[in-house]
């Protein structure tokens, strides 16, 4: 390996084959495992939720603007119940899963079974780049298993031929081994032969948490997936999952709920308790917090 190995998660851009490939890399483990502990997340739903943390973070970074923001949504009718995670273009991503304590049995081949857990649905990803109607591209649940169906996303919605790959292995006390990922996109007019060296290294391509536990780093697998295209890093970003939730913002909230349903909390004068879905951080209210509050309700 040829980079030195960050204790943080981070992502790395990259360029090849004269820009006519851009592509993204990262290791998520800290993260992901996170979000684990944050939601008492089962190995499958932690597998799950890792996978579209990851790919998220890389498509956060994506985007341009200091205040652009990015939301993935997948409604499917598996037990999972759905995943929802938003990212920005920072590297800071948080989520969470409709059924945290989901347990489906493993694949034949002995793999985790993401797709049993998530079903059959839509991924939705929603960008908000400060314009006046927010981007919105839908899709199809291809396979359920979230690389696979974020290559079709990049294909179908955003014409861009991708190739995602993503990996989060779970250890026997349920933490996050290794995490992570790589998105290689192809721009347009792209030369025959760049593809097709593109298309041989991805056909021998180990698994993403293989790549991981022998070592590499995003440059690393970037350098794999790229050989013989000459690859070029271009820069790193820091990846967390940060929740930028607080008291202030969640006494905004029910402000804006208005002073009748604020009445209501208070009909039985007893502290109240708001959890937040991103982080599972819990807030509380006293009556007189909540009558306060009603002073600049409507």
């Amino acid at each position: 390996m040829t980079d030195s190995v960050s204790t943080k998660d981070y992502i790395v851009r990259a360029s090849a084959a004269d820009e006519f490939i851009r592509a993204f890399a990262i290791t998520s483990k800290n993260l992901c495992e996170t979000a684990r502990v944050a939601h008492g997340l089962s190995p499958v739903a932690t597998a799950a939720l890792g996978r579209l943390l990851s790919a998220s973070a890389m498509m956060g970074v994506m985007m341009k603007g200091d205040r652009d923001l990015m939301t993935v949504r997948i409604d499917a009718n598996g037990p999972i119940e759905g995943l929802l995670v938003t990212a920005d273009s920072h590297g800071h991503v948080k989520g969470y899963v409709g059924n945290p304590y989901v347990e489906v049995p493993d694949r034949a081949d002995g793999h985790l079974n993401v797709g049993g857990a998530v079903g059959i649905g839509v991924l939705s990803v929603m960008k908000d780049l400060g314009l006046k109607e927010p981007y919105v591209g839908d899709i199809e649940l291809q396979t359920g298993e979230i690389a696979e169906d974020l290559t079709y996303y990049f294909a179908a919605s955003e014409q861009t031929p991708s190739s995602v790959g993503l990996g989060v292995l779970v250890d026997r006390d349920r933490s996050v081994l290794q995490a992570g990922g790589f998105i290689v996109q192809l721009m347009p007019d792209v030369p025959d032969d760049v593809i097709a060296t593109l298309e041989q290294n991805l056909r021998g391509l180990r698994s993403v948490t293989e790549m991981l536990s022998d070592g590499c780093t995003p440059e690393d697998m970037l350098r794999i997936v790229l050989k013989g295209l000459s690859p070029e890093m271009l820069d790193t970003t820091e990846a967390s999952f940060s929740c930028n939730c607080s008291k202030e913002r969640y006494t905004r909230g029910l402000i804006s709920i208005g002073r009748e349903e604020l009445g209501k909390l208070l009909e039985k004068d007893e502290e109240i308790e708001v959890r937040c879905r991103f982080c599972n951080k819990d807030y509380h209210f006293s009556p007189d917090e909540i009558r306060e509050m009603m002073e600049y309700a409507k």
